[in-house]
């Protein structure tokens, strides 16, 4: 049975804490829905309203265009081991670029100041609509430990290499909608939303 709360409870935390990976969920208006699996150890719990990940360089950045498009998002958790539990964040996100005094407040304070390589933007997430289910379909899983490819692959790009890539890869997303990430020239980069604020 399903049960809502409206924040992030102690013991809930805890559950989040102890998972291994998460799955970002998001869409816009007229878009296609984009999941996306993350390791845990890219995710903070601010406070008990609201989580940030520290996003690093991929083939697509969806999530971030949704955001931009004024669209939600979902984190969602689930137990591969012990007892089960699905436990979903529901609500709406802010990209905060790297580079940005926010940006940097942020990994200075919760990440020990620590980016991996290829890091690529944080995403925060102000939660609407905290809701746990049981996960008895969820299958047992046993950890292998974790892949060095993405960190391996950001390595041998290099700074230079990753922000070319970024800049054919990242900027729209399969709908064609614009990532924010990098600014068309002679153009502003907009101004960060308020938490909790909508785009236009």
């Amino acid at each position: 049975m399903a049960k809502q709360f409206p924040a992030i409870e102690p013991r809930l935390r805890s559950f989040i804490e102890n998972q291994r990976i998460f799955f970002v969920a998001s869409a816009a208006a007229g878009t296609r829905v984009n999941v996306s699996p993350k390791e845990i150890g890219a995710l903070r719990v601010l406070d008990e309203r609201r989580v940030a990940y520290l996003d690093q360089t991929g083939s697509g950045n969806e999530t971030a265009a949704h955001i931009l498009a004024g669209g939600t998002v979902t984190i969602m958790f689930c137990a591969f081991a012990g007892p089960p539990m699905i436990l979903r964040l529901y609500g709406r996100g802010r990209v905060l670029r790297r580079g940005g005094a926010e940006y940097a407040a942020l990994l200075a304070a919760r990440f020990d100041g620590v980016e991996p390589p290829g890091a690529r933007q944080m995403v925060l997430l102000d939660v609407e609509i905290v809701q746990t289910s049981c996960g008895f379909g969820v299958p047992l899983f046993e950890p292998a430990g974790e892949r060095p490819t993405l960190r391996r692959w950001a390595e041998s790009k290099g700074e230079a290499g990753l922000v070319e890539y970024r800049s054919e890869k990242n900027v729209r997303s399969l709908d064609g909608l614009p990532t924010g990430l990098v600014e068309p020239e002679g153009m502003p980069a907009e101004e960060p939303v308020p938490a909790g604020a909508v785009r236009p």
